[in-house]
């Protein structure tokens, strides 16, 4: 008899990201309308969505650099706690805050890299000043993950002497130096040239097959169909529609997710 997958080390199946009837709003107008969400460890998440569905704003909110008005967000089932109500609401506790930032590793869509910093250094920058690592070791781990983007000998040169998608696999490989529980990535591809974007979308391509627990926002279909655990179809601030890549792409339930596909798989 095949014993139960948790039988042994419950905490195993805990999630890494668990967000509960999630509300956000910016004054009156209401971006999040009650959503729900699971990050299970060693899963890609994708969320999917016309613009201004939610889905950065989510992935904000997951990393607690937006504030939410209501519901619960959990980090490995520890629940983020809060004080005030509405939007008067806020984490309670900044140690709380770091620890959870600094867990969440987050990729943007524009790289953010400092511009008077050698890509190396940009790379070491965070586990140097936040989690005051051993410079040695830092730079023997940055190293390896420059490598493992593929531009290992771009180490000493400025971010202005790169391209778009080699300055987006930097962006990777220090949000891979931190060494984090889950990556973050908000249209890792979407400012790329498409022979450039090929770059980026390879390297997601293979830390999902690591088994890295990723949530990735993202327009490319093709991408999400190719890497997923789970798509989450977001319209309005609501989830319309989730499931499995397969089932979500090959046969969609709802008439707004059909012709969401049908715009962008055209």
């Amino acid at each position: 008899m095949t014993a139960e997958p948790n039988a042994t080390n419950p905490a195993r199946d805990v999630p890494v990201i668990e967000i509960r009837d999630l509300h956000k709003s910016y004054g009156q107008l209401e971006v999040l309308k009650g959503v729900d969400m699971t990050a299970p460890k060693g899963h890609v998440i994708s969320l999917i969505g016309s613009s201004g569905s939610g889905k950065s704003t989510l992935l904000r909110c997951c990393n607690l650099l937006e504030d939410s008005q209501q519901g619960d967000i959990l980090f490995e089932g520890e629940a983020v706690r809060w004080r005030g109500t509405g939007l008067n609401r806020h984490p309670a506790d900044k140690a709380q805050v770091l620890r959870i930032r600094t867990n969440l590793s987050m990729v943007f869509q524009q790289f953010n890299l400092w511009a008077h910093m050698s890509i190396l250094q940009n790379v070491m920058e965070a586990p140097l000043t936040v989690l005051k690592r051993d410079p040695a070791e830092v730079e023997e781990k940055a190293r390896g993950y420059l490598a493992k983007v593929g531009i290992a000998d771009k180490a000493d040169v400025w971010p202005a002497q790169l391209s778009g998608g080699q300055q987006q696999r930097a962006a990777i490989a220090r949000a891979l130096c931190m060494e984090p529980r889950a990556l973050l990535f908000d249209e890792p591809t979407s400012a790329l040239d498409p022979e450039l974007e090929q770059e980026v979308i390879k390297v997601i391509k293979a830390l999902a097959e690591e088994g890295r627990t990723m949530i990735i926002v993202t327009h490319d279909m093709k991408l999400a169909a190719d890497v997923s655990d789970h798509v989450v179809f977001l319209h309005k601030g609501k989830i319309e529609e989730e499931g499995p890549p397969d089932t979500l792409f090959g046969n969609p339930q709802t008439e707004r997710l059909r012709g969401f596909l049908s715009a962008t798989m055209a």
